[in-house]
């Protein structure tokens, strides 16, 4: 599938799958200056760029790089991004810094990965009763708790 890429920045790199089997692929920061995230610190990361995707059943997810994760503490301010089929500004990555030691990001650095993925765009229809499951309205935990039961 081809996705039209538009950069919104002087420099700015395209996104890149690192291999042929990458899932994701990385966004890249597009800085003028280092960025320096403090201990608990917040920031929004441009990336110069602004996609198109090629119809309204598709969606961008932005996702954590797991290696900023792990070794540097360094995730999604809210979790995973999402990119909808009509939106066409640059693309930004909140990022925030988990770890108790100031992290620098440089320009060019990798910051996140781009899946692209179908979505079903669902109608919602409000009812009085919703079909019985096993499971019920059991919550955060149930299914683990229902197999315990059960053992």
């Amino acid at each position: 599938m081809d996705v039209k890429v538009k950069r919104t920045r002087p420099g700015a790199l395209l996104p890149l799958r690192a291999t042929s089997g990458s899932a994701g692929a990385d966004l890249f920061a597009c800085l003028d200056a280092p960025l320096t995230l403090a201990p608990g610190g917040r920031a929004l990361v441009p990336t110069g760029i602004a996609v198109e995707l090629p119809g309204a059943n598709l969606v961008a997810f932005v996702f954590a790089r797991s290696g900023l994760a792990i070794k540097h503490g360094i995730t999604l301010s809210n979790g995973v991004g999402v990119i909808d089929s009509d939106y066409r500004g640059e693309l930004q990555v909140g990022l925030t810094n988990l770890s108790d030691t100031p992290f620098t990001i440089e320009n060019h650095m990798r910051i996140a990965q781009l899946v692209i993925s179908e979505c079903v765009q669902a109608v919602f229809v409000e009812t009085e009763n919703l079909d019985e499951t096993a499971r019920g309205a059991g919550g955060f935990g149930s299914t683990g708790l229902h197999a315990e039961k059960e053992a």
